[in-house]
This record gives C-alpha cells, structure tokens and sequence, in this order.
C-alpha cells in the first residue's frame, strides 16, 4: 500500500483593505438643515402671529379713540342742546297760562304752599276766603257761581251741581251712572269704543281739574310741569351720575292729601291710597342724544320738533304738566304717522283713574317663552317674544298712560328681561363694555320696526326692595332712560319708536326684601297692540 501524499497547504489570499469593504447602510437620522428649516417655519408663524396681534391692538386703540371722540363730539352737542333748551324752557316759564308779566313775578298756583310771596301778595295756598284777589279778580275760593272763568273757560272747582256745563257738557259731579256724556263718552269722561285718529293740528280739549275724591290739583300739576323739565330739570338731570346726587336737587312738598318729590328731571307722586308712581320729561331723552329741538307753544301745548339726518321730523307734544300726549313722525315728502297717541282721552287728574283690572292672562305657553331670560335666549326666541300678539284679544284702544300705570294690562304682552347688563349701587349708567351685550334685544327691536315702523316698545326698569323707595323709583326709572339711549345711540334704533317708564320696587320678581338680584332688571315688552287703534271686527 503506497504512503499517503501530503496535503499541499491551501492558498491564503490576502485581506482586502478596509477601505475596499461595502460599508453598512444605516437610517439616516434627520437632517441638521431640515431642522433647521423647522425652527425658521416656527420662528416666522410666531413673528406673525404677534404682528397681527399688534395690528389688532392697534385697532382697537384705534376703535377707542374714535368712539371717545364720537361721545366727545355727543356730549358737546348735548351741552348746546341743553343750553338751547334752557332758553327755551325760560320762555316757556314767562307764557304759562297764569304767569303774569310783572317783571318774573311766579305763576299763581307754581308757588309752594307757605312760600312767602313776592313784593306782599300772601303766599300761594294760603290766601284766606274772602280776601281780595289779584288785580281786581275776585278772592281765591270765592268766585261766585257762574261768573266767567280764564280764556272762556269756567271757574274751576266752583261750578254748583246741576249747573249747565260748557258745550252742553253735563254738569260736573252731577253725571248720573250710565247716562251718556259728550259724543258717547263712557261714564267718568273716558271715551268709549275705538277713536278714529284725530288729524295731526288737532288739540285736545283741556279738561277741568277734578278734585273729588282726592288728585291732582293746580299747585300740583305745576310742581309736575317744573320737576320734568319746564325750567331746565333736564340740564341738571344729564350732569347728574348717582342717587346721592339727586338727593341734593330734591324738594318735597304736599298738596291736597298728595305728596309731591321734585327732583332734576321726575316728580314722584304718592297720593293718598295709592302707590307712588313717577313722572319724567319725555324730551330729555332726545335732547340727550344730540338732537336739537325747536320748541313752539301752541293752545296751551309744546310741540318740541326734532329734525333727523335723514329728513324725518320728530314731533312730541306735550301739555303744561309734561304729560305726553302724542308723538309724531313726518317724513320728507309730507307724510305723518302717529305712533303715540295719548290725548284720545280725557287727562287723567287721579292715579286710580289710569289703572286697568284685568284677570290674570291663561299661559298656555312655556313660563320661560312668556318672561324671556335674555342672557340664556337666542336672538329668535328674543325675536318672537317681542313681536308675538296679546295673550288674549284687546277689547279697546288702551292710553298709554294706562298702560304704564296697569300692571294686569301690561301682563297681556310677553316680555323680555334684560338680566345681560348690570349696574352699580346707586348708579344708572351703563359701563361701555357692556353695551354689546344689548346686541341680540337691539337686532330684535329693528327687525320688528322695519317689518313695522309704527311698533311702540316700553323699557320697563325695576329695583329690589332694598333701600328708600323713591330712590328706587327714580333710580329704575333713569336705568330705562339708559337702556333706551343705548339702543338709539349704539344701535340705531329710532327714539320715537321707544317709551320709557321706572316702577322701583313696586314690582318684585321675586318676593323678598333682601338683596335679589332678579328684581334688579330692565325688562322690554312690545305694547303696539295695547295703544294702537282698534281694527272693526270682521
């Protein structure tokens, strides 16, 4: 057996260099350049984000500006108005029936009762019976019966029962239950059944002041006439920002059982068995908001004229004692539109005598769609409140004063409550933040006006039970004058087609008297259908 041949050693190769080997392929890990590109993107949104930040300043200091110039310029223009007014309301003073032209001697029954008289006459409401009168005129009191009276007109309070009355008129007091009084007057002087529309010269006959059973009378209604405005109450009342201001304007007298608190602007009245109720000047709202109005004295009526940018002329006419009696819109081409119309009845001298009974309306909708809560509701619920019909049918055309001064009346309308806005202690001015929240209540308003240019809508202000009762009073009533002012002034919506009235605490949502803040409101209700003229039946 032959030997084995050795194994020839194998061939080493050599290694190939490093440099020859495939190199690994790992992920890439994100590039420097691409976050750094990242980082720019994020740099340059931040830059722009806070420039438009800074041009939205800017606007808004922009906004502001403009808007403090605006009320800058407003508030010029209410200056000149007043100042205007004041003139006029001096005049006014001089040619009241009654005043007569001794060198500004007062009017005969504007005196306050006890206040000494000018150059020796015996004060007002103090002459005793059967003293001799005024330049011949027979003793305060004792004018005889049937001697001639002012202007034609008879004697007041002296006319003997069963006397003829002027006209034909019934004699006064002697009316019996049921008769008929002058062209179908109900009993009492109201006119019954539906009135067509007098024409717009037309002046309401003055009535005899009635003193039976309590009321106004002519010291009274002049105390009334001075308080809202006849000699310049409405300047003072502008410049005036709080309650404690009032009380140093206020004056407070008594005439035939009826207390009488005189303040810048309002009387509060309180006659014997009835609440107190309160008077404003019904032309100060427009004065305040920059119109200029140009005063006339016709039949023992002012007519205040106010001329719009837009060609409409605004007419309110009111009597002697600032009662409202109708107010008119003219447009360019001649056309008129009685919106308020508060002289179809005779002028009420008692509270009781403006006071509806009505039972409590059937609610046969949700409670929160009859008292609608404005900071919870949507502009359409808002909307339907504020034109939706009476709850039942209106059996007559109602004054407004009657539906001022009727709480069952006005409980007929739905209604808004403005709970959006609040004010402070003591205080009825609206801070400016807080006028947007009026937006949804101002865009409801003019929707219904457009749809119908004659809708009448009152702004109702309300207090709780805390604190002195006419403070309440005239606070609520000037926080609806606020109310009103804005709607006009940020909202455009027309002054004429707003009325404004205060109840103070006479009114209680909810029944406490604590510190509540739901009767701390203002409420808005549309009271077109309440004071319109009735349509017949078909």
């Amino acid at each position: 057996m032959a030997p084995a041949r050795p194994m020839a050693p194998a061939a080493v190769r050599p290694a190939a260099p490093a440099e020859a080997r495939p190199a690994a392929v790992r992920p890439a890990a994100p590039a420097a350049a691409q976050q750094q590109q990242i980082q720019q993107q994020r740099q340059q949104a931040i830059q722009q984000r806070q420039q438009q930040q800074l041009q939205i300043q800017q606007q808004r200091q922009q906004a502001i500006q403009q808007r403090q110039q605006q009320q800058l310029q407003i508030q010029q223009q209410r200056q000149q108005a007043i100042q205007q007014r004041q003139q006029q309301q001096q005049q006014l003073l001089q040619q009241r029936p009654g005043a007569p032209g001794m060198q500004g001697q007062p009017a005969v029954g504007m005196q306050r009762p006890g206040a000494p008289a000018l150059q020796g006459q015996p004060p007002v409401g103090m002459q005793r019976p059967g003293a001799p009168g005024m330049q011949g005129q027979p003793a305060v009191g004792m004018q005889r019966p049937g001697a001639p009276g002012m202007q034609g007109q008879p004697p007041v309070g002296t006319q003997r029962p069963g006397a003829p009355g002027m006209q034909g008129q019934p004699a006064i007091g002697m009316q019996r239950p049921g008769a008929p009084g002058m062209q179908g007057q109900r009993p009492g002087g109201f006119q019954g059944g539906p009135q067509p529309n007098p024409p717009v010269g037309f002046q309401p006959p003055q009535q005899p002041v009635r003193r039976n059973g309590g009321g106004i009378g002519p010291a009274g209604a002049a105390a009334i006439g001075l308080g809202v405005g006849l000699v310049g109450g409405a300047i003072l009342s502008n410049q005036m920002r709080g309650v404690s201001e009032v009380h140093q304007h206020r004056e407070t007298f008594v005439d035939g059982g009826v207390r009488y608190v005189r303040e810048p602007g309002r009387v509060i009245i309180r006659e014997e068995g009835a609440p107190a109720y309160i008077r404003h000047d019904e032309s100060e709202r427009f004065a305040i908001l920059g119109y200029k109005p140009q005063v006339v004295h016709e039949g023992g009526f002012i007519r205040s004229y106010y001329d719009r940018p837009d060609g409409v002329r605004i007419i309110t006419v009111t009597d002697p004692d600032g009662r409202l009696v109708r107010r008119i819109r003219r447009y360019p081409d001649g056309r008129e539109v009685i919106i308020i119309d508060n002289g179809f009845r005779p002028r009420p001298t008692r509270f009781v005598d403006q006071v509806v009974v009505l039972p409590p309306p059937p609610l046969t909708i949700p409670r929160e769609r009859y008292i609608v809560d404005a900071e919870v509701a949507d502009e359409a619920t808002i909307y339907e409140a504020l034109t939706a019909p009476p709850l039942t049918r209106v059996s007559r055309r109602y004054s407004l004063d009657e539906v001022r001064y009727s709480p069952d009346l006005r409980a007929q309308m739905r209604s808004v409550d403005v709970n959006t806005i609040t004010f402070e202690s003591g205080s009825w001015e609206v801070g400016p933040a807080q006028v947007q929240r009026l937006s949804a209540i101002a865009a409801a308003i003019g929707k219904a006006i457009e749809a119908n240019p004659e809708e009448v809508f009152l702004i109702e202000g309300h207090t709780d039970a805390v604190g002195d009762a006419d403070d309440n009073l005239s606070l609520s009533d000037r926080r609806a004058q606020s109310v009103a002012e804005i709607l006009s002034r940020d909202f455009g919506i027309p002054a004429e087609n707003l009325t404004t009235q205060g109840y103070g605490e006479t009114q209680l949502r909810v029944q406490t008297e604590g510190d509540a803040r739901a009767n701390r409101r203002v409420t808005v209700r549309r009271i077109t259908p309440l004071i319109a003229e009735q349509q017949p039946q078909q």
